[in-house]
C-alpha cells in the first residue's frame, strides 16, 4: 500500500479542526446581520472567548493546520507534484461542486442574477468570489502553486521559509502605504494567508521547541488571547473603525495568527496522547466532518440564530448567544456526517499516489519535487 493510504487520522489534529469549525460557526451565528443577534460592541469579559467572538480567525487556524499537515505528510519524501494536485482535487472538488450546484439552484429560485453567479465561479479560480466560504479554497489552491518552491526552500533549510514571511510582510506594508488599507488582500487572498501556511510548515519542523513546554505554551496562549481580546475590544473585524478596515493592524495580524496557531498545533498535537474516550472521539469526529460543516453551515447558521432569537429566547447577551451557538453547532453535526459519507469519504482514496519514502522508486509522472528534509524535532 502507498504511504498516503497507510496514514491514520491524528486525533489531536482532528480536535483542532473541530475547534476551527466551531470558531467560524460561532462568528456567523453571533453576528451574521451587522451585529444581530449579538451586537458588536464590547468583548466578552472572559477574555479567551474573544477568539469565538472574532471567530473569523478560525479560517487562519484551518490554513495554518493545512501547512502543518502537508509538512508532516511530505517530510523526507519524494513528491510527484502533478499527482499531488490530482489527489487534492479528488479530495476537495466533489463536495465543492455539489455546494456550488445547490447554491446555483438557490440563486435561481430566489431570482438571483444567474449570469453574475456563473461569472463568480469563473473568477473564483483567481479571486475570492466563490460563495459560502469556498473563497478560502481558492487561497489554498494558490498555496499549492507555491508549494514546490516552499518545499525546495525547506529542503535547503526550514529557516529559509522565513524569507517568504518577510516578503509577505513587506508586500502588505507596501500595499498599505500605497492604498491606505491592506484589509482586503490580507484577509481574502494569499497575500495575507501565506504567513499562516508557512508558519504551519515551520511549526512542524521546529516542533521540538514547543512540545511538552507547558509553561511556554501557556504564556503564548495567554498573550495571544489578550491580544485578540484587545483587538475585539477596539472594534475587531467590522469596527476598526469601519468595514473594510483601514487599520494598519492588517499588516501584521496574519503573521501573529500564523505564528501562534502554528505553535498551538505543534504543542497540542505533540504533547499529549489524546485518550480515545467518548468526548475525545466525539470531538475528533466533528473535526473529521469539518469540511462539510464549513461549506454547508452558511445555509442554516443564520436561520438558526434568527429562529432562536425570535421564537425561543433573547440571545443578544454574548454568553447566552455563545451557548446557543454551541447547541446549534452540535445539531448540525449529523447533517455534516451524511455529507461526509456522500461527498467526501468515497473520493478519499481516489487519485494517484504522490509520495514515496526517500530512496524508493519514484512515481512515473513528471514534475517530481523533493519534500522537506527530516526534522530533528
Amino acid at each position: 500500500m502507498t504511504e498516503i493510504k497507510e496514514r491514520t487520522r491524528d486525533v489531536g489534529l482532528d480536535h483542532i479542526r473541530a475547534l476551527a469549525a466551531f470558531m467560524v460557526f460561532s462568528w456567523h451565528f453571533l453576528h451574521y446581520a451587522n451585529g444581530y443577534p449579538v451586537p458588536f460592541e464590547g468583548a466578552p469579559s472572559i477574555f479567551p472567548l474573544a477568539l469565538l467572538d472574532e471567530g473569523h480567525t478560525g479560517v487562519a487556524l484551518f490554513m495554518t493546520l493545512s501547512g502543518y499537515l502537508f509538512a508532516k505528510i511530505l517530510d523526507g519524501r519524494s513528491v510527484n507534484y502533478l499527482a499531488f494536485l490530482s489527489r487534492r482535487a479528488t479530495r476537495l472538488l466533489p463536495l465543492l461542486f455539489m455546494m456550488l450546484l445547490v447554491e446555483g439552484v438557490r440563486q435561481y429560485f430566489v431570482g438571483g442574477a444567474m449570469l453574475g453567479y456563473l461569472r463568480s465561479l469563473v473568477t473564483g479560480v483567481i479571486e475570492p468570489t466563490l460563495p459560502n466560504g469556498a473563497w478560502s479554497l481558492t487561497v489554498e489552491f494558490h498555496f499549492y502553486l507555491l508549494l514546490p518552491f516552499l518545499l525546495f526552500l525547506c529542503r535547503k533549510s526550514p529557516a529559509l521559509l522565513f524569507t517568504a514571511i518577510f516578503l509577505a510582510l513587506g508586500l502588505r506594508t507596501f500595499l498599505f502605504i500605497y492604498n491606505g488599507t491592506v484589509f482586503w488582500p490580507a484577509y481574502w487572498t494569499l497575500v495575507g494567508r501565506l504567513d499562516q501556511f508557512v508558519f504551519g510548515i515551520l511549526a512542524y519542523h521546529y516542533r521540538s521547541m514547543i512540545i511538552r513546554k507547558h509553561v511556554l505554551a501557556l504564556a503564548l496562549g495567554m498573550a495571544f488571547c489578550v491580544f485578540y481580546y484587545l483587538y475585539d475590544r477596539m472594534g475587531g473585524f467590522y469596527r476598526m473603525p469601519q468595514y473594510p478596515s483601514p487599520s494598519p493592524i492588517w499588516i501584521i495580524l496574519p503573521t501573529i495568527e500564523g505564528a501562534f496557531f502554528g505553535a498551538f498545533i505543534a504543542y497540542y498535537g505533540g504533547s499529549f496522547q489524546h485518550a480515545r474516550g467518548l468526548l475525545s472521539d466525539s470531538i475528533a469526529r466533528i473535526g473529521k466532518y469539518s469540511y462539510s460543516i464549513y461549506l454547508w453551515h452558511f445555509y442554516v447558521v443564520f436561520l438558526m440564530a434568527d429562529y432562536v432569537q425570535r421564537n425561543v429566547m433573547d440571545i443578544s447577551y454574548y454568553y447566552t448567544g455563545q451557548v446557543w451557538a454551541l447547541i446549534c453547532f452540535i445539531a448540525l453535526v449529523p447533517f455534516a456526517y451524511v455529507s461526509y459519507l456522500l461527498f467526501e469519504k468515497p473520493f478519499m482514496n481516489l487519485g494517484l499516489s504522490y509520495s514515496t519514502k526517500a530512496g524508493q522508486p519514484q512515481p512515473s509522472l513528471v514534475g517530481l519535487i523533493k519534500a522537506g528534509r527530516n526534522s530533528s524535532g
